[in-house]
Formats: structure tokens, sequence, C-alpha cells
């Protein structure tokens, strides 16, 4: 269980870095979420490794509150700038989605190396 949360804190932490945002405040919400799903994965230890993905959407809602839209599509060159999503919603393996364009843009923690897309899986 501890493994999960330390990954899941690496990832989306790495994700933020990529997007220049990992000011204290921000890395506040990451520790802040991975607190809340301590419990989470506690009372559903199956769940564990879905524990990332919901870091992530917890991170990416308490930004939107409180700065906007986090991560933005690097992908959508034109247009209003929208928000990447996390796929799935609940399961292993999340990464980044832009429904605009209909491609997955990056796992979570490589947002870094996302250049373009492929279509979702």
């Amino acid at each position: 269980m501890e493994q999960a949360l330390h990954a899941a804190r690496a990832l989306v932490l790495a994700d933020l870095v990529a997007g220049e945002v990992a000011e204290a405040d921000v890395v506040s919400l990451v520790e802040e979420s991975v607190v809340q799903r301590r419990w989470w994965v506690e009372q559903w230890p199956d769940g564990a490794g879905f524990v990332a993905g919901l870091v992530a959407q917890d991170v990416q809602d308490a930004l939107l509150e409180r700065r906007g839209r986090w991560p933005l599509c690097p992908v959508c060159g034109s247009g209003d700038p929208h928000a990447l999503d996390v796929e799935p919603e609940l399961g292993p393996d999340p990464h980044w989605v832009c429904h605009k364009a209909g491609v997955k843009v990056a796992s979570l923690g490589s947002l870094g190396s996302a250049t373009g897309g492929t279509p979702p899986s």
C-alpha cells in the first residue's frame, strides 16, 4: 500500500514539474490527496493499483478551484485551452487523454515527454 502511495505521489509530482506548477502550495495539494487516499486504500486494498489516477484527479480538481485548468492539452494548438483528463477514471495504468482530439497524450508521470498523442486504447 505505501509503495502505491509513494508511486502515485512521484508520478503526479513529475507531471506538475513538467507543467512548471510544482510550487509549495501545489505540492501540499498532492500531500493532502495522498493522506486521503491512504484511508481509501486501507478500506479497499485491491484498489492500490488505482490510487495514482485518483491522486491525479484529486490534484486536478483542487487546482481547477484554485488556479485553473491543469494540465493543459499540448496536442491541440488552436481553440480554447482545455485540460487533459485521466483515464481510466478508476483503473490501472492511468494516462492523460485529450478528448477533443481523441488521443492518449501521455502516461501519468510522463507529461514532460508528451509532444503528440496516440489514439486511446
